[in-house]
């Protein structure tokens, strides 16, 4: 990809990630990446996978995950801090993408209990979706979450998804019809969770999926989170699971 389109998205990012509190419009992005409005929009897409306006609310809801967790603020404050001038709407938007409100979260330690899957068992059968998940730099995940997602961020309750000790092969079983990305997240053995920036990702898709034909070959490549990466949202991906004491 062009390094200079590439340079520009980045550019955007990080400012972003520094000014999470401010009000910052489309203009302001494509200002700071030098490009009209339109195009910029077009290129973010295209580096990113998703809409500028999308990520931003993405990064200042992993902030407020973050906040949670190492600080003692309050709710209202750190609604605050990441941009929110509305506490309901900021509640609202965290549970909707975390699967938890944001007093859950901080109470459970941004872990939630396993996941039920949430499409409706309409008595039609699913089709299964086998694949792979590697770990080209041997980084030693030792929880790793596969999902069905309806986009490109992990957020919401995936569609269906099971959990590896770490890479190897999957199934996910009665996967409904649809449009579909298939996605892993993983911790690393060390895992500090108040670190966004060490986790590995992997994407696959948009899958179609249609009823009783299986999809095989499914190869997620795990890989450290890059700065043109969303980053997962869901509460559960963010801690290895509980061991027994």
């Amino acid at each position: 990809m062009d390094n200079v389109i590439e340079s520009a998205v980045e550019r955007v990012i990080r400012a972003m990630r520094e000014n999470l509190g401010d009000v910052i419009t489309i203009d302001d992005m494509a200002r700071t990446a030098m490009f009209s409005k339109f195009h910029f929009t077009r290129i973010f897409q295209r580096v990113t996978g998703i809409s500028p306006g999308r990520f931003l609310s993405a990064l200042r809801l992993q902030e407020a995950k973050r906040l949670l967790l190492t600080s003692s603020m309050t709710v209202a404050d750190i609604s605050h801090v990441v941009g929110y001038n509305s506490i309901g709407t900021f509640s609202s938007r965290f549970r909707a993408s975390v699967g938890v409100s944001p007093t859950e979260y901080r109470q459970y330690r941004g872990y939630v209990a396993p996941l039920d899957d949430v499409a409706p068992r309409s008595g039609v059968r699913g089709t299964v979706v086998r694949g792979h998940v590697s770990d080209p730099e041997s980084r030693g995940p030792e929880h790793v979450l596969v999902g069905v997602f309806r986009d490109r961020i992990a957020q919401g309750l995936p569609i269906r998804h099971t959990i590896l000790r770490g890479a190897g092969a999957f199934v996910l079983e009665d996967v409904p019809e649809g449009s579909w990305f298939v996605q892993a997240h993983s911790v690393e053995t060390g895992y500090d969770q108040s670190d966004p920036e060490s986790d590995c990702l992997a994407a696959y898709g948009p899958v179609t999926v249609r009823r009783d034909v299986p999809v095989l070959g499914v190869d997620l490549r795990l890989q450290g989170r890059r700065i043109f990466d969303p980053p997962p949202l869901l509460a559960q991906l963010d801690q290895p699971l509980r061991t027994a004491a």
